[in-house]
Order: structure tokens, then C-alpha cells, then sequence
């Protein structure tokens, strides 16, 4: 074989590897540009975050939350839960309706008040009453969703399937709490609420607990 021959092949080899090696790169690209736009589209959109209040340290049910127990936090603004409370002012001051765990999201339904109320009874306009307990003791027995009759110490019907919201804590609970003894929050229709929050500054009252039938 010529010399001349010997450096045709030669060249020709090269060019078929350089080929071979362009086409190998552009492949490799084409397949990183793909997985790049699948992982684009699949990826979810950023969408900020949302200040949340959620609770700094563990709170007991019936204690009314302190600017100690609260903390802002930033969450994704699409996992945000509805009814979220969005600052520390809108929180102090009102009653945990159940325990809260720290780094909770502190909501409507787990505050003791009109949005619990409506949500515990399916009325719109239920509000929501403590009412002092004749009997501690039976303190024990109720339980949030637990119905109840209200009656006063003469027997005289209140109001009935009242919704147990939770037991105040007299140590913990709204100010005069461990004055008044052990009480029940409870969601009633407005005009019920009324008449049994009138009597419960009077004289203490009873519960009776509802058959579940």
C-alpha cells in the first residue's frame, strides 16, 4: 500500500471518529435539554410565601394564647391552610379550642369562637358561651363535640344540644376563670347563647350529656 494511500485511510478513520463523536455530544445534549424540560414542567410554579401564625410551644385546651405562645412564620403560599390567622394580634387574647402543638398553623376552627361555633353546629349565626358547671366533676366527662342540655339549678330547661367546644382551664382560661370554678364553652344559636350567658352570671348551671341516639 502506497504512503499516499496509508495517510487516506488514516485521514478517513479520523473523520469517522470525529463524526461519531459530534453525533455522541449532540445526542447527549438532546437528551439533557428533554430531561431539563420535563423537569421544568413538572416542577410546580413558585408562588412567595405568606406570613402564617403558628404556635411557638405546646398549648393546653381552654388556655388562652399569650404573645409568648405565637410566632410568624413564612409558608408557601399554596399550602397555606384556610382561615389561617395572619397576625400575632388577631390571636393573643383568645381561647384554644383544643391542644396545639408547636409549629401548628393556628386557624378559625381551632380558636374558640364564631367560625368554631358555626362550623360545631351547622348554624351560621351560633355563638359561643362559657357557662359555669354546678358539678366539676362532670368537667371530666365532656369532651369537644360532646351535646348537652343547659339547665339551671331549679331545673329549668336553657337550651338544648348545646355543643361542648372545650373545658376552660380555671389556671389557664379567660381572666376570673379560677374564680368561677370549672366552665364550659358551648356553641348554641344566638338567642339561646343569650339567654344561658344571662343566667350564667347569676348562678351556676347544668349540663346533662345527650344520647347519641
Amino acid at each position: 500500500m502506497s504512503e499516499r494511500r496509508s495517510r487516506d485511510l488514516v485521514g478517513w478513520f479520523r473523520a469517522q471518529a470525529a463524526w461519531r463523536r459530534a453525533v455522541l455530544l449532540r445526542r447527549a445534549v438532546a437528551a439533557a435539554l428533554a430531561l431539563l424540560a420535563v423537569v421544568l414542567a413538572v416542577r410546580p410554579a413558585g408562588t412567595g410565601t405568606t406570613d402564617v401564625v403558628v404556635v411557638a410551644r405546646d398549648v393546653a385546651p381552654g388556655s388562652v394564647l399569650t404573645v409568648a405562645d405565637l410566632a410568624v412564620r413564612g409558608w408557601p403560599s399554596e399550602i397555606v391552610p384556610a382561615g389561617v390567622v395572619g397576625a400575632v394580634d388577631a390571636a393573643a387574647g383568645r381561647v384554644a379550642a383544643g391542644a396545639l402543638r408547636t409549629g401548628e398553623p393556628v386557624t378559625d376552627l381551632r380558636l374558640a369562637g364564631p367560625a368554631l361555633a358555626a362550623a360545631a353546629t351547622g348554624i351560621a349565626d351560633a355563638a359561643a358561651v362559657p357557662v359555669r358547671l354546678a358539678d366539676p366533676d362532670v368537667a371530666a366527662l365532656l369532651t369537644p363535640g360532646t351535646r348537652v342540655d343547659v339547665i339551671t339549678g331549679g331545673g329549668a330547661v336553657l337550651a338544648e344540644s348545646a355543643v361542648v367546644l372545650t373545658v376552660l382551664d380555671p389556671a389557664t382560661g379567660p381572666p376570673g376563670s379560677a374564680a368561677r370554678g370549672r366552665s364550659a364553652l358551648v356553641a348554641l344559636p344566638r338567642e339561646r347563647a343569650t339567654r344561658v350567658a344571662a343566667a350564667s352570671l347569676s348562678e351556676e348551671v347544668a349540663v346533662t350529656l345527650r344520647s347519641h341516639s
